[in-house]
């Protein structure tokens, strides 16, 4: 004969409590499950959310960066115009200007705004330096604009090309150390 194995249960002491632990064990499990539904099915509406905000600010992400180079080609076509104006390019001259300015404010109502203007600090997430020159502007500020840049919201569109200032040229050259009159003729 074989011996009673002690680990299992005996008659009537564990097995009315087995099914009630099982169900508890059951519960506690579909309690969990439930509550991470719930939290998935939160955040899943908190990113549709965040999405439909971001559609709406950046819907005209691609159709403004390609309006970028209209507004750079007016500028160039403003920029060449001669010293002495024609008579004849009046008239041409103040529809580009018009053209440009209701191009800027259309932009501007739309979110898009013009970034890099001389005088501004530097900031690489606005700003690409393509120099860096000595002018009458503080070190770390931009001293000229080859192109302007672009932002839409917090997102650049196009990074301005700038050229940054090394600060003030010196005005008086070093004083000799010798204390000597230097000859530059000799």
């Amino acid at each position: 004969m074989t011996e009673p194995d002690e680990t299992a249960p005996h008659d009537g002491e564990d097995v009315a409590s087995d099914p009630l632990a099982a169900a508890q064990d059951e519960i506690a499990t579909l309690k969990d499950r439930l509550l991470r539904a719930a939290a998935e099915a939160e955040n899943a509406r908190k990113r549709a959310e965040r999405q439909v905000a971001d559609a709406r600010v950046y819907a005209i992400d691609r159709f403004a960066r390609d309006l970028l180079s209209v507004a750079d080609n007016l500028g160039r076509a403003l920029g060449a115009r001669p010293a002495e104006p024609d008579p004849a390019m009046g008239p041409v001259m103040a529809g580009l200007e018009l053209t440009e300015r209701e191009l800027s404010a259309v932009l501007e109502r739309h979110g898009v705004q013009r970034v890099g203007a001389p005088g501004d600090r530097f900031d690489p997430n606005l700003h690409q330096a393509v120099a860096q020159a000595p002018s009458a502007h503080p070190a770390g500020v931009i001293a000229e604009v080859f192109q302007p840049g672009y932002r839409l919201a917090d997102r650049t569109l196009r990074a301005a090309m700038v050229v940054v200032s090394l600060g003030p040229v010196a005005a008086a050259a070093p004083a000799d150390v010798s204390g000597t009159e230097v000859d530059f003729k000799a």
